[in-house]
């Protein structure tokens, strides 16, 4: 089966009757997350699908999710071998494969500062971030809910430094992925996460992370995918004072590709540093809904967004940050930058602010633009073909995320197998 990208103003009825029939064919509810399997499809049957009546799913086209119909398991194969073909785990580092069906720790021997959490912690856990960055009952994250049937729940403990490789790879249907994630005082947690989606399918992932005092996350997430596949993902995260958090996010050759980053700085007094890359190229869709909210003091955020469009694909960056009352001398930097290399490709942007506070410094900003006519002909006139003129100047642009991403990471998505990906080269 072709899916195809129709558009936005579709039906809500039309484009939600895969629905009911793909509930129909999971298992009954079972296991850890019986609870919330329950409570996952209770929402779905109640909730109406996202449609373009809603401001944050204006241009948000799900009809991709149709091929959930499918037959489980079609396409597994491509999806094994995809991943069994990458390098082996970086020195120092623990390789985890997330495949949605088998307990990801089964036979595995943790390293030291590496615990899993116990049934008590889970209980008590899951779910906190998702309320407390009010993303709990997001129509994404409750698609996840319904389906997710293991869990990954990890806990660095104090003062620990360790490493961590996430690999997934999604067949037909829907592959979904829940991860709770507490670094401890003054742990340091390292998350280089692969998605590979080799053929049409779909991906869900939603990610909880607690930050205790002077705690250290950096989280590179790597998404390489398919013109006929989707993914859905929330990454939430509660920041404590003196924490430090950076996400970066690269994603590439998704039919449909939303992320949706959302940050609490509890008290204040943290940093947070948000790096995001999408490429797009055809129909493809990448939607990007960031928000960050401080609930202290000095608290500082620099986010850069940068986007390289093609053919007629489309991006949409909406980032929120809210600064309250309470958040006085709040550092909050915002930036979306866009490179257009089609007349037909589109870009929506719309950083936004919301201050009460009155002793801040708050900036944002966003740049539409194409490839300068005189940075090409510095490039010609010193003997470089156009089509490599062209080539360096999307290196440029890009390099700025991809250089911040962990070195495993990057090993992942070098420049040129993005532009592989989405036929830019």
């Amino acid at each position: 089966m072709t899916a195809s990208l129709s558009a936005p103003g579709s039906s809500v009825m039309g484009r939600s009757a895969w629905l009911e029939p793909w509930l129909a064919t999971l298992p009954a509810p079972s296991g850890p997350l019986e609870a919330v399997q329950v409570r996952g499809r209770r929402a779905l049957r109640e909730q109406p699908l996202p449609s373009s009546r809603q401001e944050d799913w204006r241009f948000t086209d799900l009809s991709l999710l149709q091929q959930l119909q499918q037959a489980p398991g079609a396409g597994d194969a491509a999806a094994a071998a995809s991943a069994a073909a990458l390098p082996p785990p970086a020195p120092g580092a623990l390789r985890l494969v997330l495949d949605g069906r088998s307990d990801p720790l089964a036979g595995v021997t943790l390293p030291e500062g590496l615990q899993a959490l116990n049934p008590l912690e889970i209980g008590q856990g899951l779910g906190h971030t998702l309320a407390a960055t009010g993303c709990e009952q997001h129509w994404p994250v409750e698609l996840n809910h319904a389906a997710a049937g293991t869990l990954l729940a990890l806990r660095v403990t104090a003062r620990h430094s360790v490493r961590l490789e996430l690999v997934s790879a999604a067949g037909a249907g829907l592959l979904p992925l829940r991860l709770l994630l507490v670094l401890e005082e003054k742990a340091e947690l390292e998350v280089n996460q692969l998605l590979l989606a080799p053929g049409p399918g779909a991906i869900s992932l939603v990610l909880e992370a607690h930050l205790a005092r002077s705690a250290r996350l950096h989280h590179g997430l790597v998404a390489l995918g398919h013109p006929e596949a989707a993914l859905l993902g929330h990454l939430a995260l509660e920041q404590e004072p003196e924490s430090s958090a950076n996400l970066t996010a690269v994603s590439a050759g998704w039919g449909l590709a939303r992320l949706e980053p959302r940050v609490l700085q509890v008290d204040g007094q943290a940093v947070t540093t948000l790096r995001g890359l999408q490429v797009v190229d055809g129909r493809q869709i990448a939607d990007t809904h960031s928000h960050v909210r401080f609930n202290g003091p000095e608290g500082q955020l620099d986010q850069l967004h940068k986007v390289v469009a093609a053919g007629q694909g489309r991006s949409v960056f909406n980032g929120a940050v809210r600064v309250p009352r309470e958040a006085q001398r709040t550092n909050a930097a915002q930036l979306s930058r866009s490179l257009l290399l089609s007349d037909r490709a589109r870009i929506d942007t719309k950083p936004e602010l919301e201050i009460v506070a009155d002793d801040v410094k708050c900036a944002h900003g966003a740049t539409v633009s194409s490839l300068q006519t005189d940075e090409l002909f510095y490039l010609q006139s010193r003997g470089i073909g156009a089509d490599q003129a062209a080539q360096l100047l999307q290196r440029a642009f890009c390099e700025e995320v991809l250089r911040v991403l962990p070195a495993v990471a990057r090993a992942w998505c070098p420049l040129e197998a993005l532009q592989r990906q989405d036929g830019l080269a």
